[in-house]
């Protein structure tokens, strides 16, 4: 086990009380250490919904899956409360992205913890439209 392991299952716990009360499991599916350090990853799944993390130093990559479609999680929120969410924040202790991912999913992660296939689907297809036609250069994360 890898540094980067221990501090994303210590997120973990800090995301299960929202997460597993929904049915989702958390499943470590790498880690390691490369060039740019230690690396672990994982995702929550239910049935065909994941939420994927990757970690390395700090929270990284979120993505949100629903069979064969995926949005990146600031896209996501953007397609719910049509504005940018707390995740992921700036701080320097690694498990900040964590609660700040953790306040998003309690105000806006109904379509992907308890919404209908129907329902998720729509948010996914907004989000994935809203950033095909994000302007040139466009940073999501910096804009409210």
């Amino acid at each position: 086990m890898t540094q980067a392991t221990d501090l994303l299952r210590a997120g973990c716990d800090i995301l299960d009380a929202v997460l597993v009360p929904h049915g989702f499991q958390f499943i470590l599916r790498d880690a390691g250490q490369s060039s740019g350090g230690d690396f672990a990853w994982g995702e929550y799944v239910r049935g065909d919904r994941r939420l994927v993390l990757h970690f390395r130093f700090s929270l990284g990559l979120v993505a949100y899956h629903a069979g064969d479609m995926h949005v990146s999680h600031d896209w996501f929120v953007r397609a719910v409360r049509g504005a940018a969410g707390s995740y992921p924040g700036f701080s320097d202790d690694p498990l900040d992205g964590f609660r700040h991912l953790r306040h998003d999913l309690e105000e806006c992660g109904g379509p992907f913890l308890h919404g209908t296939d129907d329902e998720l689907r729509l948010v996914l297809q907004r989000a994935a439209e809203q950033e095909r036609q994000k302007p040139r250069g466009f940073k999501a994360l910096f804009e409210s």
